[in-house]
């Protein structure tokens, strides 16, 4: 089977699209339940890189982002209804735009079944990680990395372990914060952070004021400097502390490679040399300068950066796409919960699962607030592979951590939903319910691989009750074959 996918990426700065074709077969023996899976992917056509439309500051112009897309299709020859389904992620400051939702919504409708997230700044530092292919990298040199994603209004980080996330932060930081008249001197806009990063460096700069190269190579250092330190240390600088979005990075792991991102990521790694004011402000603001600056604190540090495989498409690469399947027939499932849509997949353990429950439930409320807590999400879906060994004391082990670290969130009236890739869904589902009592909805299936980031459909139970139908929607990144 052929599906056509979409996906679109309105960021602070820039608005782009990509169109892919995925094969799904089923891989299942002729005996057996069907096992639908991905089994190829194919960019078909990368979008022009646009300037994010926008009336003033605050307010996302969706005609233009209508325009923008039908464009595109157009010059993709492909007409909306051969999209079968797709994605779209609003990351960055242009999440925080007053009509966002609008946005969000307006772009569901375009075709197919579509992934729309308004990404919070912990979602978006894994989807961007995934796209650069850091998370990739991570797993297949057994390294722990590091990707910092440095758009127009934020740096996204991203810390990955066997391919697997493990940490997160954002620093509201990026290219785009104090914007010029093209390829000249003159300040058009200055943003608050922009405005911390004045004060700090004792200049007090107004809409309207013209700088020298000099000057905004200060200003560059000192945000640069902020992004190396919100990745690298747990020493922060007083402002670096005031721009942080989130809490800082654990740094209960040994980082050994740093990868960059975004659009500012180029002028990282291709050698970018400033001459003049009008060539730092080619396109309306100093991302370029602030790529130089990051290359020069880094190498300062002894620090020599991986290139990734993606940079300014590193977001959204690919498109919101569908790998369905079959749960296994040993499930515990309360109906009345059913069917969910667009829920978002966390990891909490990147190995194996701990054996104390203690452990087990610090690992789960730290992932689960990581999207909940930024406004990424409000339902969650736990995803592991399951015990080591499948005993009864590992799994009452298991349903007594995962109880303790979901309690604050079931207590907001929301289901707990586990999702397992080892044959036992049924003994653990059933013991979280003794644990957790009848009021509170548990759905527990096996025999499903899916990851951090991604969004799971969950049906009604067919076949009797014995099986769910489940729809995994991942993001397909062109890195390699990643």
């Amino acid at each position: 089977m052929i599906i056509i996918s979409v996906g679109i990426d309105i960021g602070t700065t820039t608005t782009q699209l990509v169109i892919s074709r995925l094969t799904i077969k089923n891989t299942a023996p002729g005996s057996s339940i069907p096992r639908m899976e991905i089994t190829g992917k194919e960019v078909l056509y990368r979008s022009e890189i646009y300037f994010t439309p926008l009336f003033g500051h605050e307010i996302v112009d969706s005609e233009a982002i209508a325009a923008i897309v039908a464009k595109e299709y157009g010059k993709a020859a492909l007409t909306p209804d051969k999209i079968d389904t797709g994605a779209v992620i609003i990351t960055g400051e242009t999440a925080k735009k007053e009509n966002a939702k609008k946005i969000a919504e307006s772009m569901a409708g375009l075709a197919g079944d579509f992934v729309v997230a308004t990404a919070g700044v912990n979602l978006e530092s894994v989807l961007a990680g995934k796209g650069s292919g850091a998370a990739a990298y991570s797993k297949q040199r057994h390294r722990v990395t590091v990707n910092i994603d440095i758009g127009g209004g934020t740096s996204n980080i991203a810390v990955f372990e066997e391919g697997r996330v493990i940490d997160t932060a954002c620093i509201n930081i990026g290219g785009h914060l104090l914007e010029f008249e093209r390829n000249g001197d003159k300040i058009t806009y200055i943003s608050e952070p922009a405005r911390a990063v004045l004060r700090t460096c004792a200049l007090s700069w107004q809409a309207g004021d013209r700088v020298d190269l000099e000057e905004l190579k200060k200003i560059a250092l000192v945000m640069a400097e902020c992004v190396v330190e919100s990745a690298t240390s747990g020493n922060y600088s007083e402002l670096a502390q005031e721009l942080m979005m989130t809490p800082a990075l654990t740094m209960d792991y040994h980082v050994q490679e740093i990868m960059l991102s975004g659009g500012v990521a180029d002028f990282v790694y291709d050698g970018f040399t400033p001459i003049s004011v009008a060539q730092v402000t080619r396109y309306g603001d100093i991302g370029p300068l602030l790529g130089w600056a990051v290359n020069q604190v880094l190498s300062s540090r002894g620090i020599v950066p991986e290139r990734p495989g993606e940079t300014i498409r590193a977001t959204v690469i690919g498109a919101g796409t569908h790998s369905v399947n079959i749960s296994g027939s040993t499930i515990t499932v309360s109906e009345t919960a059913l069917p969910m849509r667009n829920i978002t997949v966390v990891s909490p353990f990147s190995g194996e699962i701990p054996e104390r429950p203690e452990e087990i439930a610090v690992r789960v409320q730290h992932a689960v607030q990581r999207v909940i807590n930024d406004g990424s999400s409000e339902t969650v879906a736990l995803a592991m592979e399951g015990p080591r060994m499948i005993t009864f004391n590992a799994i009452q082990n298991l349903a007594t951590g995962l109880a303790g670290g979901m309690a604050e969130f079931i207590a907001k009236d929301k289901p707990l939903i586990v999702v397992l890739f080892k044959d036992c869904a049924k003994v653990l589902g059933q013991t979280l319910q003794l644990k957790l009592g009848e009021d509170v909805d548990i759905v527990c299936i096996d025999q499903v691989e899916a990851g951090e980031g991604d969004y799971i459909d969950i049906g009604k139970p067919i076949m009797g009750g014995r099986v769910v139908p489940v729809v995994v929607k991942t993001l397909v990144f062109a890195n390699n074959g990643v």
